[in-house]
C-alpha cells in the first residue's frame, strides 16, 4: 500500500475547507478556494505525521442514551466518519465499504473494531432514524450519533473536517455539506492517525483495517 505522510496542520486546513454536496449528489468544493493536497490514483490511507485528538463529544446514540465518544472508544481501534442518513451517495457507500472489509475480518478483530458514524443533519436523523439506516447502510454494529448541531459541528473540526449546517434547495431537497473523510484512531494511542478519501474502496480498508486494529501504520 502506497502511502504519504502529511503535517496534521496541513491536511487539517484542507480537510476542514473541502466538503460534500451529498444532497446534490455531486461533489464540489467550498466557495473559499483552498489548496489540493496531491494524491496518487492509487492511494489510501493518508499517514499523519501529527495525529489529531479524539474530538471530545458527548452525543446520544441510537438507543437515546448519552455516548462519550473518548471513554467509550478509549483503547479500542475507531474508525469516525460524519454524514447523513439522507445522502443519496457518499455516506451510503463509505458506510458500505466500511462493513464490507469488516466481515473480511476474524470474528476476534470484527470485535475490537468500532465504528461510529455522527450525523451532520441531526434535525432529521434522530436516534430511531439511525437505527433504522446503519443496518442497511453499513452493519448493525455500528455506532449512529445524533445531538445538537454547533456540538457536532465544533467536534468535526477537532478533526479537520468541515461541515456547514443543511440547507434546503429551490427543488425541496436538502443539502448537507460535509467533509468525506474517515479518520482512524490508533488502539494504543487513542489519536487519529490515518484519513481516508471518499474514494477509498472495500478492498482498500480490507487490506489496512488488520494494521488499523493493531494500532500499526498501513
Amino acid at each position: 500500500m502506497r502511502k504519504k505522510n502529511v503535517l496534521a496542520a496541513a491536511l487539517a486546513a484542507v480537510a476542514a475547507l473541502t466538503l460534500s454536496a451529498c444532497g446534490a449528489g455531486d461533489t464540489k468544493a467550498a466557495d473559499s478556494p483552498v489548496a489540493e493536497v496531491p494524491a496518487a490514483p492509487t492511494k489510501a490511507a493518508t499517514v499523519l505525521d501529527q495525529p489529531f485528538e479524539k474530538p471530545n463529544l458527548v452525543l446520544t446514540d441510537t438507543k437515546g442514551k448519552p455516548y462519550d465518544l473518548r471513554e467509550q472508544t478509549k483503547g479500542k481501534p475507531t474508525l469516525i466518519f460524519f454524514g447523513y442518513t439522507h445522502c443519496p451517495d457518499v455516506c451510503p457507500l463509505t458506510m458500505s465499504n466500511i462493513a464490507l472489509a469488516k466481515k473480511r475480518l476474524p470474528k476476534a478483530d470484527q470485535d475490537k473494531l468500532q465504528v461510529v458514524f455522527v450525523t451532520t443533519d441531526p434535525e432529521r436523523d434522530t436516534p430511531a432514524e439511525l437505527a433504522k439506516w446503519l443496518p442497511s447502510a453499513g452493519d448493525a454494529s455500528f455506532t449512529g450519533l445524533t445531538g445538537d448541531f454547533p456540538t457536532i459541528q465544533a467536534g468535526a473540526r477537532q478533526i479537520g473536517i468541515g461541515i456547514d449546517p443543511p440547507h434546503k434547495e429551490k427543488d425541496g431537497s436538502v443539502t448537507s455539506m460535509h467533509g468525506a473523510q474517515v479518520i482512524a484512531f490508533s488502539p494504543k494511542t487513542d489519536k487519529g492517525y490515518v484519513v481516508y478519501g471518499d474514494d477509498t474502496t472495500a478492498d482498500d480498508y480490507a487490506k489496512d483495517l488488520p494494521k488499523i486494529i493493531k494500532g500499526e501504520n498501513p
